[in-house]
């Protein structure tokens, strides 16, 4: 056995032990540790950001896009919003216990179904390191141990964050091994966690499509994933023109490098040139490329052509793609198409057309005259998110506590004997 796989078999022992623990923890105890593990973020402030600025040096060194950057920085705003978030999670009611349904059988047996944690939680994440906080946190909250691989870009920022999560659990009485990261970047420790099907119940992949594909190919493990967001938003003919210029400009301008950010338009035929003009000359004016087919191209001299391609791109990048339909119709068969079933939108003030856009559009968020910006389980007053999940075995759409909680049948009787 090489040293590595047994540093990971460890890691996998104790956090299943950990999580024993975990299962039967009282709710003041889970909640305890992360209101003390938010209070040390904020103490460890400079820590943190010291810790930041090494990961964001060795970034620039290398190389790193500027979507990629911005993900991977924290500044005072961002660790105060870790902190707040922890306290968000803690006032949530615990997932935990729950009766979810009961009934009674003619023989007089008794079921109810009851909320259980998943167990041991692996979640593999690149750049950005405030998952450390949240991942640790949504998982401790829902009775779940967890063992977490960040990107090796954020492997200092990431490690200042766990000891705040770990201090929080020494003091609120809880096993420090609930929350565990892999202490090495050697990429070989993310191939043993994969394997590790005695230890781990779950894992779940936040990034790219080639990692999270290379963790569907090689994992032994059960996968909850998140692929890519590649987002539409959809200007129907009843756009109000007014909402569209500012959703739009929303949707792909307020954080170009989040799964959320709208990465293709789709402007109606009948949505006239006149209201589309200014949505471009913005979006330009405010430093993104558009992409567009003929008849966009045609509105603007520096609109670039779109090619093929431009339709199935995740660019997280101040880039845009934009494209003509026929009709409503023609937006929904091209999303279905191209889409990444993540989080699509529509404009417009017909509520008819809205409703049928929702029904009909293969996705875990839909949404109706807001920014796609919008997916984040923070908005959806969940305190925070894993991911958005893009498949529909388990969970869908954005992964918070109660969606990392399974179930089990209690059945009481009174003496019965199966005829």
């Amino acid at each position: 056995m090489s040293e590595l796989k047994a540093q990971m078999d460890q890691l996998g022992q104790a956090a299943k032990t950990a999580a024993q623990d975990l299962a039967l923890a009282p709710a003041d105890a889970k909640n305890n540790a992360l209101i003390a593990a938010a209070k040390a973020i904020r103490a460890q402030l400079p820590t943190i950001l010291e810790a930041n600025n090494k990961d964001m040096i060795a970034a620039e060194a290398k190389g790193i896009s500027s979507a990629m950057l911005d993900r991977l920085a924290l500044d005072n705003d961002r660790v105060e919003a870790m902190a707040a978030g922890l306290e968000a999670i803690a006032a949530f009611p615990d997932p935990i216990g729950k009766s979810l349904k009961s009934w009674d059988q003619p023989n007089g047996l008794k079921f109810e179904q009851v909320s259980v944690p998943l167990g041991v939680i692996g979640i593999i994440y690149e750049s950005r390191p405030n998952v450390t906080a949240d991942a640790g946190a949504l998982c401790l909250k829902a009775g779940n141990a967890s063992i977490l691989r960040g990107g090796s870009e954020s492997f200092h920022s990431s490690g200042a964050i766990l000891d705040c999560l770990q201090t929080g659990l020494q003091e609120a009485g809880l096993p420090v091994a609930a929350i565990q990261r892999v202490p090495t970047t050697d990429r070989a420790a993310v191939g043993h966690l994969l394997t590790m099907n005695d230890y781990v119940d779950l894992i779940i992949p936040r990034g790219g499509r080639g990692l999270i594909e290379r963790i569907q190919t090689e994992s032994r493990v059960p996968v909850l994933a998140h692929l890519d967001g590649l987002c539409h938003t959809y200007l129907h003919e009843a756009a109000d023109p007014k909402m569209a210029l500012e959703v739009v400009l929303n949707a792909k301008m307020r954080r170009t490098g989040i799964c959320g950010a709208t990465e293709t338009l789709l402007v109606d035929a009948n949505y006239s040139d006149e209201n589309l003009k200014p949505i471009l000359n913005a979006l330009i004016d405010k430093g993104c490329e558009i992409r567009g087919d003929a008849k966009i191209q045609q509105l603007d001299s520096r609109v670039k052509e779109a090619s093929a391609v431009d339709w199935d791109t995740e660019y997280l990048d101040a880039i845009l793609s934009v494209k003509r339909v026929a009709d409503q119709k023609e937006a929904i068969a091209h999303i279905n198409r191209h889409g990444s079933n993540h989080t699509e939108a529509i404009i417009t003030a017909s509520d008819q057309a809205a409703a049928a856009f929702q029904q009909e559009v293969d996705a875990g968020i839909v949404i109706h005259n807001a920014s796609t910006q919008f997916a984040d389980g923070g908005q959806f007053g969940m305190g925070a998110e894993i991911g958005i999940s893009t498949g529909k075995l388990h969970a869908r759409g954005p992964v918070g506590a109660y969606q990392l909680t399974s179930y089990k049948y209690l059945v009481r009787g009174t003496g019965h004997a199966r005829p």
